[in-house]
């Protein structure tokens, strides 16, 4: 069974930084691209960013580009997205994916509010 448990959530001022992990299992990690969608209140899933199997190569929406970081270790099954300068509109809930099946978590919520 495919499980994937999103951490690292909370509520930060604008210009701060949260670090997300997504605890993977169930499925074979190590050859699996991954990714970060996210949705806001009101509005439909959005695609954040996504990393290859390896680590080699990386995507970001240009709305995230230069502030995330999307990362991974294979030997722990773990996905990150590192946020820096976050912004009110980076205010989502953020799913980790399994690009392969389309199986996500449930989910940790970052509110970025002063």
């Amino acid at each position: 069974e495919v499980q994937l448990v999103e951490s690292g959530g909370g509520l930060v001022q604008p210009g701060g930084s949260l670090r997300l992990s997504c605890a993977a299992s169930g499925f074979i990690f190590s050859s699996t691209t991954m990714s970060w969608f996210r949705q806001a209140p009101g509005k439909g899933l959005e695609w954040v960013s996504h990393i290859n199997s390896d680590g080699g190569s990386t995507r970001y929406a240009d709305s995230v580009k230069g502030r995330f970081t999307i990362s991974r270790d294979n030997t722990k099954n773990t996905l990150h997205l590192q946020m820096n300068s976050l912004k009110s509109e980076d205010t989502a809930v953020y799913y980790c994916v399994n690009a392969l099946t389309g199986n996500r978590g449930q989910g940790t919520q970052v509110t970025v509010s002063s």
